[in-house]
């Protein structure tokens, strides 16, 4: 394969690995932050529980991927130090709000959450979640601020041999930026939301003695799932009408993604607000119903990634539609040896760490809310069975 085939793979891949972890967390953040409100309005332990049990999934998850986002940021000096160039003072100015205000801000309210359990008041603990899923909406809007930049470059205009930025509110409303971040958003309410249903699914089969803990974590995720995938596939459809001309016109290798993601969404549409919703109720106690929802469970991430794929393949062979080539993005004088020995370590990394990432969730979901790990108190955390 020539050096910048190699390189188009290795964002390809190294970008799905990282949205798996994007795509969940989006998802968990507003979930545990309802869980934790609930408890801070009715004292119950139950909805304690909840949120300590899901929160604490949602730090592991969290954790993990900061890693996988990092190698990302490496990759646009390493492979496309021509996109640097010619759009860095555009396209690199919501990258760089991204991490400064962003990704700060989610690390630091959710530190003050994790180790503010009977510390802080009730209300600035439960203020500090909602500012980790606020903070996380955030770090989204600037992500697709950025790609919405390469889809459509509004707001600049061509100085010399590069980009300038000339409006502002242009780059952040831009037309496949309004429809684009709801659709991202509720997608991630989905996925999160199924992760409950699928988990506390697999509890309820095996006749958990949680099940109080489990029919309410199913319920909450089939509620959660059916406004998340309601939202996916109407904003979904809604971009249709801001799509550049030609970008999915006789496009095998975009418009495949494209086709399954809206079949699939239509799908799973249909199963949530046909099946689960309106059996909520009896759900729980259906038995052989549990293995459906399992089956469900990994379905988001297969179309979150495949909606990705249709996005970024159909605006081939434009980086920037019709002012920076793919080609003319690249760095200059790469090799293909040297594009392989960087996919290889990178591809190895987040492999692990999704391979990491799911055993250590499946682990927890596997043993239930007991012996957790966060918002233990003193005499819980010196006990030699907490572990994750």
């Amino acid at each position: 394969m020539e050096a910048l085939d190699l390189a188009r793979l290795q964002f390809a891949v190294t970008g799905s690995l990282h949205f798996l972890f994007v795509v969940l967390t989006l998802g968990l953040a507003p979930l545990v932050a309802i869980m934790n409100t609930r408890f801070a309005r009715t004292g119950r332990p139950l909805h304690e529980r909840m949120t300590r049990f899901w929160g604490q999934i949602y730090v592991v998850n969290y954790a993990l991927g900061i890693v996988t986002g990092l190698v990302m940021e490496f990759q646009f000096g390493l492979s496309w130090s021509g996109l640097s160039h010619y759009a860095g003072d555009v396209f690199g100015a919501p990258l760089a709000m991204e991490t400064l205000v962003a990704f700060f801000l989610e690390s630091t309210f959710l530190g003050l959450w994790i180790f503010g359990w009977g510390r802080l008041p009730t209300w600035a603990h439960l203020a500090c979640i909602w500012m980790v899923a606020a903070t996380a909406y955030a770090s989204a809007f600037f992500i697709m601020v950025a790609n919405s930049f390469l889809q459509n470059p509004a707001g600049a205009v061509v100085s010399g041999d590069r980009l300038a930025l000339v409006d502002a509110g242009a780059l952040f409303t831009n037309d496949t930026l309004v429809f684009a971040l709801p659709h991202v958003l509720g997608a991630g309410l989905f996925t999160g939301a199924m992760v409950l249903v699928g988990a506390s699914a697999y509890q309820l089969r095996r006749r958990t003695e949680e099940r109080e803990f489990f029919t309410s974590s199913l319920r909450t995720g089939i509620v959660a799932a059916a406004i998340g995938i309601a939202l996916t596939v109407a904003f979904g459809y809604s971009q249709f009408g801001h799509v550049q001309e030609g970008k999915f016109d006789d496009d095998p290798a975009a418009s495949v993604p494209l086709a399954l993601m809206m079949e699939g969404g239509n799908l799973l549409s249909l199963v949530v607000l046909l099946f689960m919703l309106p059996l909520i109720a009896k759900l729980p106690r259906w038995r052989w119903a549990h293995p459906l929802l399992m089956a469900l469970t990994p379905l988001p991430f297969v179309l979150s990634i495949l909606g990705w794929l249709a996005r970024e393949l159909g605006r081939q062979p434009w980086m920037i539609w019709e002012k920076l080539t793919v080609a003319d993005a690249m760095t200059p004088g790469l090799t293909p040896g040297m594009v392989t020995a960087s996919f290889t370590g990178f591809a190895v990394v987040l492999g692990l760490l999704a391979v990491v990432d799911y055993v250590l969730i499946a682990r927890m979901v596997r043993r239930g809310p007991r012996d957790l790990a966060l918002g233990a108190s003193a005499s819980e955390q010196r006990s030699p069975a907490l572990s994750l």
